[in-house]
């Protein structure tokens, strides 16, 4: 998985899918681009990433999550719920602001 921090008035966390990178998605008017600019950051493993989601979680930040093993260390970081989460082309998404 990637994982890239934007830093601004409030930081934002780009995280993803190693494999998604830039590619695109479209499904009816859902349209969802992995933009290499903007999730193409350090390669993270699970374990790591769950910890680094879970200390960003108690920032003022925004989260920006795609992927299945993206999403899924999300949840388990307590970042998003199941229920949040939203798919295009059976890609799983989800966009967070604490």
């Amino acid at each position: 998985m990637k994982i890239k921090v934007h830093k601004s008035y409030r930081n934002v966390v780009a995280v993803c899918d190693s494999e998604l990178v830039g590619k695109t998605f479209e499904e009816g008017e859902k349209f969802l681009e992995v933009r290499e600019t903007f999730y193409n950051g350090d390669e993270i493993e699970e374990t790591k990433l769950v910890e680094v989601l879970a200390d960003w979680g108690k920032e003022d930040a925004i989260f920006n999550i795609v992927g299945q093993k993206s999403v899924d260390s999300a949840i388990k970081a307590k970042i998003i719920l199941k229920e949040c989460v939203k798919t295009v082309q059976g890609i799983p998404f989800a966009l967070v602001l604490l």
